[in-house]
């Protein structure tokens, strides 16, 4: 654990302690402590609005697609477990084959589709192709939803619920370890993409965080401490909401492990 620790922290570190230089302090001392900590990097960056804009793009993105995946995801578990048929056997097929196609097999026809439909360089477009997420969030939820004791759904069903009575009032309480381990998956994966946004977005004022990233490197020369000053930023959202998380992780995960 120490070993494995010291590699992730050295990069880290790196990058941190770089965010208090300027260009020649980091290259003549680049893992060295700064010869005076300035903060002029992150009040350049803070003062620019690209950045603020970065972030509302990637929240909007972020919260709408997670909660679509989350609704989508957990609803067709919930009616693959409430009807066994051939029919639902053959679109859980279908959905397992599109699971196991890689993202890269699938960029041009999904690029070409979205262009067709003008959904090219808009968040909207961003967000429709995140839905694909939805069969991910499926698979976790409808594994978690088969050891639902089947005898509560069929006491709320003698009692006159609905479908969707039963789906809001007791399956989406009892499965919320899950989702909550689902929400946290989506979010992380989709805050950090940088492959659709970089394919799908062109605009400056509709770039997510990680594409602002992308674009501090310059094509000729770099300001280096700034580039890592908005690597730090862009994580530190990241950081707080998976530390803040990390324990309904665990539980997500594990819950439904052990009977009784």
């Amino acid at each position: 654990m120490i070993g494995l620790t010291v590699l992730i922290a050295i990069p880290l570190y790196y990058v941190v302690i770089s965010t208090f230089k300027t260009q020649a302090d980091m290259s003549a001392s680049p893992f060295g402590l700064p010869a005076e900590w300035r903060l002029e990097n992150y009040a350049t960056l803070l003062m620019s609005g690209s950045i603020w804009q970065s972030f509302l793009n990637t929240l909007i993105v972020t919260v709408i697609s997670v909660f679509l995946q989350v609704v989508v995801g957990s609803m067709a578990a919930y009616g693959m477990i409430l009807r066994n048929s051939r029919l639902t056997a053959a679109i859980g097929a279908i959905m397992l084959i599109a699971f196991c196609i890689p993202m890269q097999a699938t960029l041009i026809p999904l690029y070409q589709m979205e262009a067709r439909l003008g959904l090219v360089n808009s968040l909207t477009g961003l967000i429709i192709i995140y839905l694909g997420g939805a069969i991910f969030s499926y698979f976790l939820i409808v594994g978690y939803m088969r050891k639902l004791p089947m005898e509560l759904l069929e006491a709320a069903r003698i009692d006159g619920a609905g479908p969707w009575r039963i789906y809001l009032s007791i399956v989406l309480p009892l499965i919320r370890p899950i989702l909550t381990t689902v929400i946290v998956f989506q979010t992380l994966a989709t805050w950090n993409d940088f492959v659709w946004p970089n394919l799908l977005l062109s605009s400056s004022d509709r770039r997510t965080v990680v594409l602002q990233v992308y674009n501090a490197m310059g094509q000729f020369t770099t300001d280096w401490p700034q580039f890592m000053t908005v690597t730090v930023v862009a994580l530190i959202p990241v950081f707080i909401f998976y530390v803040v998380c990390q324990r309904w992780i665990v539980a997500g995960l594990v819950a439904g492990s052990v009977k009784g």
